[in-house]
């Protein structure tokens, strides 16, 4: 096993005895906070509160208070007692951080998106963290995008009378001509 893997125990406290970090350099608007508490209520809490030996908070402070809009009481949370105070006080910043400088990979979020809302069901489809403009956006992006698909370019067929050309001689004899009504017969 890595040293890096260990056994995570997810307990589940009661959010009164957790203690937010004074320090963390993270802010959560109200609206965030709502759409976490959005998140929570149609998925679940499903990402634990990380906190040290004393119940200080290192990561999930924006989780707690949307359980705490929600009226909840008690949250999962996991231990993780092996941490110094410096690697705690990092550990606080790069959660955020190193989030933040992922991407998305543009065309499978607007498919993605797409079908979510084409859906037949019950989704709120801001639970994603996108609003309904945004969304509108990235999906008019794919659709247009394939609008201008090279492959579905119309081909204009020019107006001019075929001409059949019977033999390799017939064509030599013609010079320059236009081959986009061009029909050819070799001979049998």
């Amino acid at each position: 096993m890595h040293k890096s893997l260990r056994s995570l125990k997810i307990e589940n406290m009661p959010i009164a005895q957790l203690r937010p970090h004074r320090g963390n350099p993270r802010t959560h608007s109200a609206k965030q906070v709502r759409q976490i508490a959005h998140s929570i209520s149609k998925f679940g809490f499903n990402n634990p509160i990380l906190i040290d030996r004393n119940g200080g908070v290192i990561a999930g402070h924006g989780r707690i208070l949307a359980a705490k809009l929600l009226g909840m009481s008690e949250v999962p949370t996991i231990r993780l007692d092996q941490m110094t105070e410096a690697q705690r006080r990092a550990y606080i910043i790069a959660d955020n951080r190193l989030a933040e400088n992922a991407g998305w990979d543009r065309p499978l979020l607007d498919l993605e998106l797409q079908y979510l809302t084409e859906l037949d069901i019950d989704l709120d489809v801001t639970v994603t963290g996108f609003e309904l403009p945004e969304i509108d956006l990235l999906i008019g992006e794919l659709l247009n995008a394939n609008e201008n698909d090279p492959a579905d370019a119309i081909v204009e067929v020019q107006s001019d009378p075929a001409i059949t050309v019977r033999s390799p001689a017939m064509l030599a004899a013609w010079g320059s001509f236009s081959t986009a009504n061009l029909l050819w017969h070799p001979e049998a």
